[in-house]
């Protein structure tokens, strides 16, 4: 069983920089490429930025140029580093994987943002 568990959020004024984690067990994380995505209140959920197994990355129009994205393999984690946030950017930040087995959602972590 795959499981993702994300910690990091919180509350930051627009402007400011927030960093996500994500922990990944039950897969064999280096083959796989991860993603973050988010869900805005009353938004559908969107897709923000993905590493691939073999560290390329890519990014949204809307977060390029702010935010990175990174991965461990040996300690299996993927992070997203925020910077110079908006108040629009307020969402559920997720941490995802598809496999064959399906694609696996973590819990979310809620990020913040306002003055």
């Amino acid at each position: 069983q795959v499981r993702l568990v994300e910690s990091g959020g919180g509350s930051v004024q627009p402007g400011g920089s927030l960093g996500l984690s994500c922990a990944a067990s039950g897969l064999n994380f280096r083959l796989f490429p991860m993603e973050w995505f988010r869900q805005a209140p009353g938004k559908s959920r969107e897709l923000v930025a993905s590493i691939s197994s073999g560290h390329s990355t890519n990014f949204s129009d809307a977060v390029k140029g702010r935010f990175t994205v990174s991965r461990d393999n040996v300690r299996r984690t993927m992070s997203l580093q925020m910077n110079n946030l908006k108040p629009e950017e307020t969402a559920v930040y997720y941490c995802s994987v598809e496999t064959s087995a399906g694609r696996w959602w973590g819990q979310g972590t809620l990020v913040t943002v306002s003055s």
